[in-house]
């Protein structure tokens, strides 16, 4: 994340929505700090469910968060209510409050400043359209969408027709070139993983040089990522690398949906890993829409709906050379999600 230096209330208006990734509406936004390091910011519904805003407290020492901003979005009867709640919840547990907002129609309110020379009873007006900061995350390549609709926009099928009929001619390729391999067969499976292996390490690179896969590659690695050892050297290289968000963002809308799922759960996994919930939690829909059982998407579910920290599960990935040492060689049965997905076993698909 690049730093963005936050001097007044209406540069912390502005930042939000760059740390969320879009606009918020009858929400309220917690972000905390470790000293001068953001280390979270995480989104709530308003009104919110019982028991939601004591979670709040966990979540931040957990961080290791010493000090937090609030911002409230909507009317005051529905913001006033949770921001009180928190503050009491933030002061019992000594963790600091550097600011606390409302935000409604174009002006904002301050719960921390009573002096009415500055935060007059009628509101500030902002724009955070023109303000420094929403032009610095820009530059930086962060993205605000309008609202939590358009994010979900986003990550809509948009392969149409010809992917449609690109994937289909892929699939028939690949049924002839198993049928030919016959079940015991484990030469075909490396070669298989292999080259999935080059695809999935190629691909990231595509996308970190600014390129992207054309449609027949795009179809090739959702057929690759079928076969976990494959899907599981692509979770193993989630860096900090924007190239990751932008690869499985782009196969999760391209791609077939009923080859979807692993892609999906990979967006999530990069989107977890950057802080980003409200697009993880979106990808591990799309991911379970695709296969309710993939339980990678299910993991992923889980640890979201805990609010486990990325670091969690981050510190136990292990590398693709200890992959390799775990599953051992390349045999046929790693091709078995791929055969049931073709159609040729009746196995249940695992993820």
């Amino acid at each position: 994340m690049p730093k963005l230096v936050l001097s007044t209330p209406a540069d912390i208006l502005a930042a939000v929505p760059y740390l969320i990734g879009f606009h918020p509406a009858d929400s309220l936004v917690v972000t905390g700090f470790a000293g001068k390091a953001l280390r979270l910011s995480t989104r709530w519904d308003l009104p919110p469910r019982p028991g939601d805003l004591d979670r709040i407290v966990p979540l931040l020492r957990r961080e290791q968060v010493t000090v937090a901003l609030l911002v409230g979005y909507g009317p005051g009867h529905l913001v006033t209510p949770a921001v009180d709640q928190v503050m009491r919840l933030l002061a019992a547990a000594g963790i600091g409050l550097a600011e606390a907002l409302r935000a409604d129609e174009g002006r904002y309110w301050s719960y921390a400043c009573a002096d009415t020379a500055c935060c007059p009873a009628e509101g500030t007006p902002y724009d955070p359209a023109f303000s420094r900061v929403a032009a610095e995350a820009v530059m930086h390549g962060l993205v605000a969408l309008p609202d939590r609709g358009s994010l979900r926009r986003s990550l809509e099928p948009s392969g149409g027709p010809a992917m449609r009929e690109l994937t289909g001619r892929v699939a028939t390729e690949l049924r002839a070139r198993l049928a030919g391999t016959g079940v015991s067969t484990d030469g075909f499976a490396a070669r298989f993983v292999a080259d999935g292996l080059a695809r999935v390490r190629a691909a990231i690179e595509r996308y970190a040089s600014g390129g992207r896969l054309d449609d027949d590659e795009a179809a090739r690695l959702g057929f690759d990522l079928t076969v976990i050892r494959i899907r599981d050297e692509a979770w193993a290289l989630l860096d900090d690398r924007d190239s990751h968000l932008t690869l499985w963002r782009d196969l999760t809308r391209r791609l077939e949906p009923r080859y979807v799922a692993p892609a999906a759960s990979l967006l999530a996994a990069a989107a977890w890993r950057e802080g980003d919930c409200a697009l993880a939690s979106m990808a591990v829909d799309r991911a379970l829409a695709a296969d309710p059982g993939y339980s990678m998407a299910i993991l992923l579910r889980q640890a979201l709906a805990h609010l486990l920290p990325p670091a969690a599960l981050r510190d136990r990935m292990p590398t693709p050379e200890e992959i390799d040492i775990e599953m051992g060689p390349p045999n046929s049965r790693w091709l078995m999600p791929l055969r049931a997905l073709l159609g040729e076993e009746p196995t249940a698909l695992a993820g």
